[in-house]
């Protein structure tokens, strides 16, 4: 009797410790998980090699740049702020060291104000090599000469000298600029030549494209503020391509054929600058062809080779000459249904497969010292992984050098030490950052960050799979519980949704990709649930391309997988569910609101779809075809006429200025809610586009998640 009451002394004794330690820990709240970018996430070390000198640089807490032998680990001091303020009176006013890149072992570059400067690490002696001016910067590679815009027009300067390439007063025709609204991996609007000798650039026209009409409000009175915005099936831009000599001074039309609203993506120079070649996609997204063209006249040359796709192709990624070759490249590809590697020549010849197998190219590293091997990043554990394989160009065998389960990035290869540097995380693993040798040894380790939540109230993340509708597909999903859980106990639960192509939200780094007003809400008493649905991205073409014509459909059957998953769970309450989702996920928070209503009990849907009809064309049209063509799969997925199926509550969340989902979506979709009389909640942020960021995304997410406090 004794001893079992000496044993419940104990026991309570452990139960009131583990409460007392759980009760010392700090609470996270939003503004600290949002504002706190410094202290609450993992260490990270700039650190990059320094061309032909085998070792990298680091920089110290005391402004110092230092270099490190990457075999040895011995260091020396490069360089300081101090060096660099006293190097030029215009850097006087520095006050911490300049984002910098290596022009070679010797020099760097950087950019303070409006003006780059070239400093040489020998005599701590800089000059200020040229001036920023105008919109859309692009230099050549040795920063001798730049590209800009001014208003719609494009302009160079070549040693101070201002050129003004094009004079066109009509505002709606704009020349250098992104065209295509960023799809098709196409980021800026002008495409130096290897040497600087010449400039492709965009001239897009868009006279066609209808006005958006948004409103600036900080103004009295408010004014009118429209943007281009082509909606699906409509009149869409139309874009060509063009060449300026820097020594002749002439300008020539690249002669590109065909409908006028095609895409012309993966712009890219010949080694010898003598051809441009162009993926030339039609506006369908199902054909693309590779063409070469002559720099000089324009004319076109010949077609290397097609891809086709019965649904759409991904193709975001140019062509990338070997090493020192003007007629060997590589192209990626998902024809054999994950992203690859192929090795061409420019007859259009394939010549190898380099990488294969059930899992995505994500980035290509390089090529090693003996040009016999390619390193890439690539996906592992159905997608949650980012690992570094090795392809053999003679072998044609690939390899995965890494052993750690989990996230490699910021992957870089040097071809003097024969080395690579690369950070690592995992779900257990902030942050660590090493240098490999070219078959993954560690060879040294650069710094192991702490856990930056050491001393507050946080919870482990949980991932797993669960089944997809279709019975066959694993999906990924992720948890993360109450830092106090108690499987005795009924929790309320908040999925977060996106499920929409293009991105991928949970991997098997630090946090798993889950943001800290997660943690928050756990804190709170809340089970928060993601699923990774069909549709979305880094899991292969057939899971992708799953959703082809019927947006809203497998993904909303696919999450309803997980709200099954969740029922079964004797430590959820299934009558307390709540879903959250921002874009596409705004637009699936709503579907499932609406389609699946009585399943959540509140919704909260940020930035939504409500009708792509209303979605801009070259993303809609890829997934959705048009509203002409897919009549049917466009109705299904419209939300403005299932606003009587609503049962619970729903607070629409828009920014009052976005111009990716722009404000039409929810305004219409109220409108709707009137004239049936249903009721729903809104708000709008008025001085935000798509994404509320800054110190406003406190506002955001404390309203989040208020709403679903009062409400469930």
């Amino acid at each position: 009797m004794i001893q079992n009451t000496y044993k419940s002394l104990l026991l309570i004794l452990a139960v009131c410790f583990s409460f007392s330690v759980s009760a010392q820990k700090k609470e996270l709240t939003i503004e600290e998980g949002i504002m706190g970018y410094w202290s609450l996430y993992p260490e990270y070390k700039s650190v990059l090699w320094i061309p032909e000198s085998k070792g990298f640089y680091s920089e110290t807490d005391e402004n110092q740049i230092l270099k490190v032998n990457a075999k040895k680990g011995t260091s020396e001091v490069l360089i300081t702020l101090d060096d660099i303020k006293a190097s030029n009176s215009d850097l006087s006013n520095l006050s911490r060291l300049p984002r910098y890149r290596w022009l070679n072992a010797k020099e760097m570059m950087f950019q303070y104000q409006k003006a780059f400067y070239k400093i040489d690490i020998e005599t701590k002696q800089s000059q200020k090599v040229i001036d920023v001016k105008g919109d859309n910067a692009d230099f050549t590679s040795d920063f001798s000469k730049i590209a800009y815009t001014i208003d719609n027009n494009l302009y160079i300067s070549v040693d101070g000298k201002e050129t003004q390439i094009t004079d066109e007063k009509n505002k709606e025709i704009e020349f250098g600029k992104v065209v295509h609204r960023n799809e098709f991996g196409v980021h800026k609007g002008t495409y130096w030549s290897p040497k600087g000798n010449a400039i492709a650039f965009y001239r897009n026209d868009q006279t066609m494209v209808t006005d958006y009409p948004l409103v600036d409000i900080s103004t009295v009175p408010a004014q009118a503020n429209p943007i281009k915005y082509p909606m699906a099936g409509q009149k869409s831009e139309e874009v060509t391509l063009h060449v300026y000599n820097v020594n002749t001074k002439l300008t020539t039309p690249i002669k590109t054929t065909g409908d006028k609203e095609q895409y012309l993506t993966n712009i890219v120079w010949s080694p010898d600058e003598k051809y441009v070649y162009i993926g030339i996609l039609n506006r369908d997204q199902n054909h693309l062809a590779l063409n070469q063209y002559e720099a000089e006249t324009g004319d076109f040359v010949k077609t290397l080779f097609e891809e086709k796709d019965d649904k759409y192709l991904s193709l975001t990624h140019p062509m990338e000459f070997l090493p020192n070759s003007n007629d060997k490249f590589i192209w990626r590809s998902e024809r054999d249904g994950f992203e690859h590697v192929y090795l061409y020549n420019t007859d259009g010849e394939e010549l190898a497969q380099l990488t294969k197998g059930d899992w995505v190219v994500m980035d290509i590293i390089g090529f090693d010292k003996k040009k016999q091997n390619l390193f890439v990043l690539g996906t592992d554990n159905n997608g949650l992984d980012r690992e570094i394989y090795k392809a053999n160009l003679k072998s044609k065998s690939v390899k995965k050098i890494t052993t750690l389960f989990g996230v490699y990035s910021s992957v870089k290869y040097d071809e003097s030490s024969n080395l690579i540097l690369a950070s690592f995380s995992n779900i257990d693993t902030p942050n660590k950052q090493f240098v490999m040798d070219v078959n993954g040894k560690v060879i040294k380790t650069i710094m192991e960050a702490k856990n930056p939540l050491e001393g507050y109230n946080v919870s482990n993340i949980e991932l797993s799979t669960i089944k997809a509708a279709d019975g066959k597909t694993d999906l990924n999903t992720r948890m993360i519980k109450p830092a106090n859980f108690d499987p005795a106990k009924k929790y309320p639960v908040i999925v977060y949704v996106y499920g929409g192509p293009g991105v991928q939200l949970i991997t098997n780094r630090w946090q798993a990709g889950a943001a800290y007003w997660m943690q928050t809400a756990a804190q709170k008493g809340y089970i928060v649930y993601t699923v990774e649905s069909r549709g979305s991205e880094n899991r292969g073409k057939e899971f992708e391309q799953a959703t082809h014509l019927h947006l809203g459909d497998e993904e909303v059957a696919d999450q309803l997988k997980g709200v099954d998953y969740l029922k079964s769970l004797p430590y959820v309450d299934a009558d307390r569910m709540a879903i959250h989702g921002w874009s596409f996920g705004g637009f699936m928070t709503t579907s499932l609101m609406t389609k699946a209503a009585g399943i959540f009990k509140v919704g909260v849907a940020g930035g939504p779809v409500m009708d792509w009809d209303f979605y801009e064309v070259m993303y809609t049209e890829r997934y959705m075809s048009t509203p002409q063509k897919n009549p049917e799969g466009y109705a299904n997925a419209r939300l403005l006429d299932k606003t009587t199926l609503l049962k619970d509550k729903l607070l629409i969340i828009h920014g009052l200025i976005d111009d990716v989902v722009v404000p039409q979506h929810s305004f219409r979709f109220l409108q709707e809610c009137v004239n049936n009389g249903v009721q729903v909640d809104f708000f709008t942020y008025p001085g935000h586009p798509h994404n509320v960021r800054g110190k406003d995304r406190i506002h955001l997410m404390n309203k989040v998640l208020d709403y679903i406090d009062q409400n469930i």
